[in-house]
C-alpha cells in the first residue's frame, strides 16, 4: 500500500474516529509504505470528499451561532467548534498528500506527520467535550476550511498559500483571546481547555511553517516573488483576511518575514 493511497483512503472515511485513528496510523506505518510517483484516482465524484459523519449540521457560517463561554453549554459549543476546525484540519493535510504530484518526499512526511497531529487534536477536543457531557455532532457548524481546498485543487502553490500559511495561522490569531476568555471563566472545564489550546497551539506553530517552508520553495521553483504571488492568490481565491489582533510572535515562529507580516492587511 502507498502513502498517498492510504491518504485518500482515510479522506474517504465518515467516521471521525476511524479518520483520526487513519491518520494516526498513516502516521505510524510511513517509514515502511511506498510513495506513489502519481496520485491515486480519485474518485468519480468530488462531491465525495471529503468523507463526512451524518452529524454535524453544516450550515453558512453566517447561521452558526455564537455563545458565550460563561455557560457550560457555551463552552461546549465553543469548543465544538474548534474540535470541527481540526477534523477538517485531517482532511486538509490527507487532501494535500493524495492530490499533488512531483513534489519531494519530504513533503509528503510532512503532511502525514500535519494529518496525525489534528487527529491528536480532535481526539482531545473530543474526549473533553464528552467529559463535559456533549460530543462532537451536538451543535451546526460550517464548512468554510474545505471550501478553500476546493478553490485551490488543481494548484499546489495556492494550496500552501492559502491553507495552511492563511487559515491556519488565522489560528494563531484566535487562540490566545481564547483562552484569555476561557481563564477569566476559570472553571476546572475552561483551564483544561486552555492546557488543550496550549498544545494545539504549539502543533500549529509548525503546520504553519511547514506551510511557508513549501510555499518559497514552490515559488522559488518557479520564479515567484512570494509577497507578490501571495497577495494575487488571495485575490483570485478570495481568501479571508487575518482578524486583528495578530499573534506576531507565534508568526514568526512559523516563518513570517518581516515583510510578509507588514504587508497583512
Amino acid at each position: 500500500m502507498e502513502i498517498r493511497q492510504r491518504a485518500l483512503d482515510a479522506l474517504l472515511l465518515a467516521d471521525p474516529q476511524a479518520k483520526a485513528a487513519a491518520a494516526l496510523a498513516l502516521q505510524r506505518d510511513a517509514g515502511r509504505l511506498a510513495l506513489a510517483e502519481r496520485a491515486p484516482e480519485g474518485p468519480a465524484d468530488p462531491a465525495t470528499l471529503p468523507g463526512r459523519p451524518e452529524r454535524p449540521e453544516l450550515l453558512d457560517h453566517t447561521q452558526v451561532a455564537r455563545r458565550s463561554p460563561a455557560s457550560l453549554p457555551g463552552r461546549a459549543a465553543l469548543l465544538h467548534a474548534v474540535a470541527h476546525i481540526e477534523l477538517n484540519a485531517i482532511n486538509l493535510a490527507l487532501d494535500a498528500v493524495w492530490r499533488f504530484d512531483g513534489m519531494p518526499a519530504q513533503y509528503y512526511l510532512d503532511w502525514v506527520r500535519v494529518a496525525a497531529e489534528e487527529a491528536q487534536h480532535f481526539c482531545l477536543l473530543r474526549a473533553h467535550l464528552q467529559s463535559m457531557g456533549y460530543d462532537y455532532g451536538d451543535f451546526p457548524a460550517h464548512q468554510g476550511l474545505w471550501t478553500m481546498c476546493e478553490r485551490t485543487a488543481h494548484d499546489v502553490t495556492a494550496r500552501m498559500a492559502l491553507v495552511p500559511r492563511t487559515l491556519e495561522a488565522r489560528g494563531l490569531d484566535a487562540a490566545p483571546p481564547m483562552q484569555n476568555k476561557l481563564r477569566h471563566v476559570g472553571t476546572p472545564d475552561a483551564l483544561a481547555a486552555v492546557a488543550i489550546l496550549d498544545v494545539i497551539l504549539r502543533d500549529e506553530v509548525g503546520h504553519v511553517a511547514i506551510g511557508n517552508r513549501w510555499y518559497r520553495w514552490l515559488c522559488e521553483l518557479q520564479g515567484l516573488e512570494p509577497v507578490a504571488h501571495y497577495r494575487m492568490l488571495t485575490r483570485l481565491h478570495q481568501a479571508p483576511a487575518p482578524k486583528p489582533p495578530l499573534n506576531l510572535p507565534a508568526r514568526r515562529l512559523a516563518g513570517f518575514t518581516e515583510e510578509e507580516l507588514q504587508a497583512l492587511p
